[in-house]
Formats: structure tokens, sequence, C-alpha cells
């Protein structure tokens, strides 16, 4: 079947993608092949080294344009579970592992930002993630930095090449001064620190840099008033 170019997409939904968005398409960002039962197997091994969007952060799976006509389709339609209040403008590009979407929330846009939110599919829950594409894409990567992935078992080797090859294959969407902080945060040693999430819990982490300082760079490089803020979809 021929591939779905954005432009349909704008033109079905009547809207217009941030420039990035559009930027990361042409580059063959969002080329992540069809999710399936072999996707892994046969698929990831040719994107490892170039790596599309976002290809190795935890728990998200970026969206060909054949799956976002669908999953728009499916979060507009009036019978959909969700019932999401069709006010709200809301394109999907991600996915959870757990089926919960990353969003343009387009009702929001302003001077070209259109802000990123994380709709929960089992929640009446819409959470704010960053005030554009740009800055959520930094956020994430730093994220990524944050937390090497203990229960997978990667390799101290294998954590740091998957962030070297994004960092790599993303440079070039990033600001100067976040490209600094990337590259410099690349450069240390890997360490343990723990994060109290709760006042009497207190979890193990492993990363380039801690749970604190992860949120003064996000706080300082990519503010946004509505960061973690949340609202509901559902009117009932």
């Amino acid at each position: 079947p021929p591939k779905m170019t954005i432009q349909e997409i704008e033109k079905k939904y009547g809207f217009e993608y941030p420039i990035l968005y559009k930027q990361l398409y042409a580059d063959g960002m969002l080329d992540v092949g069809e999710y399936g039962p072999n996707w892994y197997k046969d698929v990831y091994p040719t994107l490892k080294d170039n790596p599309p969007l976002l290809l190795h952060s935890y728990d998200f799976e970026s969206l060909n344009l054949k799956s976002v006509d669908e999953e728009i389709e499916e979060l507009q339609d009036p019978e959909d579970y969700r019932n999401i209040n069709p006010e709200f403008k809301l394109i999907p590009f991600a996915k959870s592992g757990g089926g919960d979407h990353y969003c343009f929330f387009l009702n929001e846009e302003n001077n070209g930002d259109v802000p990123i939110v994380y709709v929960w599919h089992d929640m009446n829950e819409v959470n704010y993630l960053a005030k554009n594409l740009q800055d959520f894409i930094f956020k994430v990567l730093l994220i990524d930095m944050s937390k090497q992935d203990v229960y997978n078992e990667l390799t101290d080797e294998e954590f740091r090449s998957d962030i070297e090859s994004v960092f790599k294959s993303h440079k070039k969407y990033f600001t100067d001064r976040q490209n600094e902080i990337l590259s410099a945060i690349l450069k240390r040693d890997i360490v343990d620190y723990e994060i109290n999430v709760s006042p009497k819990i207190v979890e193990s982490a492993r990363g380039l840099l801690t749970d604190h300082e992860l949120e003064s760079i996000v706080n300082e490089v990519i503010p946004f008033d509505k960061m973690n803020q949340s609202f509901k979809y559902c009117n009932d």
C-alpha cells in the first residue's frame, strides 16, 4: 500500500504539524517500520546504529504515519471507550508499551509551540510533558541518560552506546546549548544514586546524572509553566 504523507494527514484532519515534525519526517526519522512480533528481531537491528526518533527510549514507540492516521481516527471516534472530549485536538505521534499516547495538543498552540502531552488509556488524564516537540526530545534524552535500564540488564557499554547513537542522529535538532549540556553529560562516569519516591520509599537508580540534576536542567533550559500539570480528557 502507498505510504501516507504528512500533507494527507494534515488535510484529512484539518491541522498543521509543527515544523520540526515535518523535518523529522523528511529526514526519515519517523521510519520505524511495522511493529509486529518480528519487529525486534528483524527491523530493530537495521535501525539501531542510526536511530530514528528516540528509538532507545524507555516505553516510547514512535508511530509511522499509517499508524498515526489509524490512531487519530480511534481517538476521535465517538464510540471509543475513552470518550475524549471532541473539543480537544490530540494528535498522537508515539505510544507507550501499555497503549498510552504521546500527542501534540493543538488547542494550546502558542507562537508555533505545540505542547506535548501524555494521554493515559486507562485513566481519564492528560499530563503536560513539554512546551514543544524540540524540548520534549531533549527532555526524554536527559531522562534516558539518568536512568539505566536495570531490568533488562543492559551493560554499561550498551547503555552508553545506545545513548551516543541517539545523540548522534538527533544532534541537529537540538540548540547549541542543549548539545553542550548533552555532550558534557555523555563524557561522565555512570553513578549509582537514590531516588526518594515517597518519604518512606527509596529506590536505587543508576545513570549519568541524578534525578535532582535532571530536574534543575529541565527547569532552567526548557521551562514550561504547565510542566507536570494534568487535566481530564472526558467530561463525565
